[in-house]
Formats: C-alpha cells, structure tokens, sequence
C-alpha cells in the first residue's frame, strides 16, 4: 500500500535557509540512501509558476495558445514566461537582429487565420528580434 506523499519544500518554513534531501528509500523501506542531494530547481518552483509551466507546455509553447488557455493577454503570457525562467534561473535565447522568414511566415500565417491581433503581431515582430 502506497502511503501519502507530499511536494518537497525547498525552504525551512522559519528561518527560511534552504532545504537539502539527505535520505532516499524505496516504498518498501527495503533500502535507503543516505548522503547531501540537491532538490532540483523545477522542484522549487511556487504554484503559481509551475501552473504556468504545465499550461505552457500543454500548449507546446504557443503564447497564442497560453493566452486562450488562461484568458490572460499577451504581455501578461510574456510576463509570467519571463518570471519562469527567473526562477529557474535561466536566460532566455537572444535571436539575431533580423527577423527570420520563417518567424516572420508564422506570425503572419497566425495573423492571417485570426489567432493572433495585430497588436499582438506586432508584439511578436519586435520580440523575434530581440
């Protein structure tokens, strides 16, 4: 019978210093593994950012898709994106100074179809640059 188990916390709630796990058994209690293991930083994320996280990718990172998804707009879907990668403590990919064709063709495409407003376009047109 397997018992509860419960998210692993990544800081002391008092003194808030961070948490480290320093045993691992099996649901048997059969073996345990006793040393220092870091707790991985997806693991610290707060609810609200690994609820982002699930929808973004759900939605196989398509900000147009995030945005019908959680009724939020644009900027706020590039928002919660940017305060992701901060808490993974990531960077996001800087593109060239152009426009690809292709990125270009996709944006437009989405346009076109009504998926995406001219706002939004335009948004998007200076974010493929960035």
């Amino acid at each position: 019978m397997m018992r509860k188990s419960y998210p692993i916390p990544s800081h002391d709630p008092v003194s808030g210093k961070p948490l480290l796990v320093t045993e691992l058994q099996t649901e048997d209690g059969e073996v345990t593994i006793r040393s220092r293991f870091s707790i991985p930083r997806i693991a610290q994320l707060d609810e609200e950012n690994f609820r982002f996280m699930e929808t973004f990718l759900r939605c196989r990172g398509m900000m147009n898709a995030v945005e019908r998804e959680l009724g939020i707009s644009y900027p706020t879907v590039r928002s919660k994106l940017d305060n992701l990668l901060a808490a993974l403590e990531l960077q996001p990919i800087r593109q060239n100074d152009k426009v690809s064709p292709e990125a270009k063709a996709r944006i437009i495409e989405e346009l076109e179809r009504g998926e995406i407003t001219a706002e939004e376009a335009k948004a998007r047109m200076k974010e493929v640059k960035a």
